[in-house]
């Protein structure tokens, strides 16, 4: 293999350890791939159930657009398939990263959206919930993508990112390191909401939340932010 595929195979074993340590994701599942001109780089089985998260670079796979192992030590994970459709689906989109990030599972548990409570969050609008489909299906893999369509902007500038019902997070980003910081903002926006509710004046205010967020677009949209 290349050295560009060498490198990347490094890079996500160390962003997976990442990952692991700031509760991005758990034990129970996850996953990490990026491309690397016509072959992709993902996560193993078991990368968290069995390694927790403790991967070697050879362990991560090297797969061909199709999906077709070509090296690595370990099983393609039941879960790649949202990954090979979305960067098949999204030429601009050239990595995913899907994770059981804490705070974000409460939103999925609840089927209630993230909205962009903080400035930083702007750019990724509103982190819908899809529609429920089981791990491991096709139908996940679609109800995830439809998501993303209509979102090729925000993957251009960075990353998109849906919520999936009772299950966790998916990040579409134009590059790995996109991605990997959109999931670490998406979870810090959650904990950010979860917190707030501990303040009387939010608490006793259902929609508090709803006037901060249409407050922060009116004063960004006068910098030209939105």
């Amino acid at each position: 293999m290349s050295d560009e595929v060498q490198l990347m195979r490094e890079k996500i074993s160390e962003l997976g350890r990442m990952l692991f340590d700031r509760h991005l994701t758990d034990t129970a599942g996850g996953n990490i791939s990026a491309r690397v001109g016509d072959k992709i780089c993902i996560t193993p089985r078991f990368a968290g159930a069995k390694f927790r998260w403790q991967l070697s670079p050879q362990q991560v796979l090297v797969c061909d657009s199709d999906g077709n192992y070509l090296e690595g030590d370990g099983e393609i994970s039941r879960e790649a398939k949202v990954h090979f459709k979305l960067l098949k689906e999204f030429p601009d989109g050239n990595a995913v990263v899907h994770g059981h990030a804490q705070n974000v599972l409460v939103f999925a548990a609840a089927g209630m959206t993230i909205p962009p409570i903080m400035e930083d969050m702007l750019k990724f609008g509103d982190i819908e919930v899809c529609q429920f489909a089981p791990a491991h299906s096709e139908d996940l893999s679609t109800f995830v993508a439809e998501k993303m369509k209509a979102r090729e902007e925000a993957i251009k500038k960075q990353a998109a990112v849906v919520i999936a019902a009772w299950h966790g997070v998916f990040v579409l980003g134009k590059d790995l390191d996109a991605a990997f910081d959109a999931i670490d903002r998406v979870d810090g926006a959650a904990r950010i909401i979860l917190m707030s509710t501990l303040l009387p004046q939010v608490a006793n205010s259902a929609g508090r939340l709803t006037k901060h967020v249409d407050q922060l677009k009116v004063a960004a949209a006068k910098y030209g932010k939105k």
